[in-house]
């Protein structure tokens, strides 16, 4: 059989009961960080401006979204949900994709199980199987779709992952949910040449929407082709050179992609972590000092040139995509982790301009995306040396769960208090016990804006 109906066959095998329990924390530490860092972006520009857009379109109010006291039908809450879980670019990633697939996915998901009333043992089945066929597709899909290509897979990639939980959660056969991929090869959209602009959250979010849409017209009966993943002149063809649909059927080397998921502890684009990591070793291993520094030399991947290589960022959405100003505001001692300092006022400040002016990026062929290595050389020629991959899964899943609690507070507290962040936490820790959803959306917007909405 082809490729489209395998993925169908593999995502529909997927059970909770057949989910190791080290995968199931795995779900819940992803909805833990796609809620956390949603209700942090909730206030942003963007997510201000589509949600009085959806506002204005009106429809069943049916599901919410973290952070906002908004109602809106399933699709629109998918839209808006994925579009501000990626605003701060603060959320999970699988270079298996590559990209960022929790926030593609639990959007929709929720925002259906909202409207379903389903439980939380669904909902992490639903997420799981989504989340595996999204990585075996990006798996066979590499590294062209994303490197050559320049499509970003959390809005291409991550709607076959949404297309396939929905379908998932809502039962749909295996006929239906190889119609549902089908449906989704040819709604899925994103390019790589607009990171640094407000598209590339509403990428994540027409993700989740349009793989809601197209598990709910299969379920209606709507067609598509069988394989129009790997057809001539289907997805695959059109969408990358390298397609190898052997890597998609692979079994995982940890048994399950969800091993691979990497968290994210700066706010700015994965693939400028390594390189931050490199400059902070340096500065707390040797107490590096700016004024004496001379010339930093940073040597990264290639294609990374054409994600994150932002030379003179002016905006704090610029500066997630800049190796240069990340490295040094890491040299510098600026706090990658805090929200606050990707901003206007950091970009344009002119010790960090100067600095980030003495680095030179020494591109390589051939690397890991998240591998980094740095150089950076002192007034009196001593020359200082760290090399980092940021690529490699946290071996403890359950130090791993306090430092994402950490993460979450630290997002949440400021904004919902401490005794409503720490339900809310607790609430999605529990999810494999909820009987549907709302005891989390009941915790997940400010107590202001949620008397508001229920006036």
């Amino acid at each position: 059989m082809g490729l489209q109906v395998e993925l169908a066959r593999l995502s529909r095998a997927v059970s909770y009961e057949t989910i190791p329990e080290e995968i199931r924390a795995l779900a819940r530490q992803c909805l833990l960080d796609v809620i956390g860092v949603a209700i942090a972006g909730a206030d942003d520009a963007l997510v201000r401006i589509l949600a009085a857009e959806l506002a204005e379109q009106g429809g069943a109010a049916v599901a919410g979204v973290p952070g906002l006291g908004l109602r809106l039908p399933a699709r629109s809450a998918a839209l808006l949900h994925g579009t501000v879980g990626h605003a701060l670019d603060y959320d999970d990633v699988n270079m298996s994709m590559p990209g960022h697939p929790s926030v593609a996915i639990f959007p929709a998901v929720l925002a259906l199980a909202e409207e379903r009333g389903s439980d939380g043992r669904a909902i992490i089945a639903a997420f799981t199987a989504g989340y595996e066929l999204a990585c075996r597709l990006g798996r066979a899909l590499s590294p062209g779709h994303y490197d050559g290509m320049g499509f970003h897979a959390t809005g291409t990639i991550g709607t076959f992952g949404a297309a396939a939980a929905c379908a998932h959660l809502m039962g749909l056969d295996e006929t239906q949910t190889v119609h549902a991929l089908g449906i989704a090869a040819t709604e899925a959209a994103g390019l790589k040449s607009l990171f640094g602009t407000m598209c590339k959250p509403l990428h994540a979010g027409r993700a989740a929407e349009a793989g809601l849409l197209a598990a709910r017209l299969a379920a209606r009966g709507f067609t598509a082709r069988p394989d129009a993943i790997e057809c001539k002149q289907g997805f695959a063809a059109t969408h990358s050179p390298d397609f190898h649909p052997e890597r998609a059927l692979a079994e995982p080397e940890a048994g399950w992609h969800l091993r691979a998921n990497l968290f994210k502890y700066h706010a700015a684009c994965y693939l400028t972590h390594a390189p931050i990591e490199t400059a902070k070793h340096l500065k707390t291993l040797h107490n590096v000092a700016v004024e004496d520094i001379a010339a930093i030399i940073l040597r990264v991947d290639q294609t990374t040139d054409r994600i994150c290589n932002i030379l003179s960022p002016t905006t704090g959405l610029e500066a997630k995509f800049s190796h240069r100003l990340t490295t040094a505001m890491a040299l510098a001692g600026v706090a990658t982790d805090s929200l606050g300092s990707f901003s206007a006022e950091t970009a344009n400040d002119p010790a960090l301009m100067a600095l980030r002016d003495r680095v030179v990026i020494d591109f390589q062929q051939g690397w890991p995306h998240t591998k980094a290595e740095l150089d950076v050389r002192l007034k009196d020629q001593t020359t200082l040396h760290a090399a980092h991959d940021s690529g490699i899964p946290a071996p403890d899943v359950a130090a791993q769960g306090r430092r994402l609690a950490d993460k979450f507070l630290a997002l949440t507290v400021p904004i919902l208090g401490k005794t409503q962040a720490r339900a809310l936490m607790a609430a999605i820790e529990g999810l494999d016990g909820l009987a549907n959803p709302s005891p989390i959306a009941a915790l997940w917007s400010p107590p202001a804006i949620a008397q508001q909405a229920a006036e």
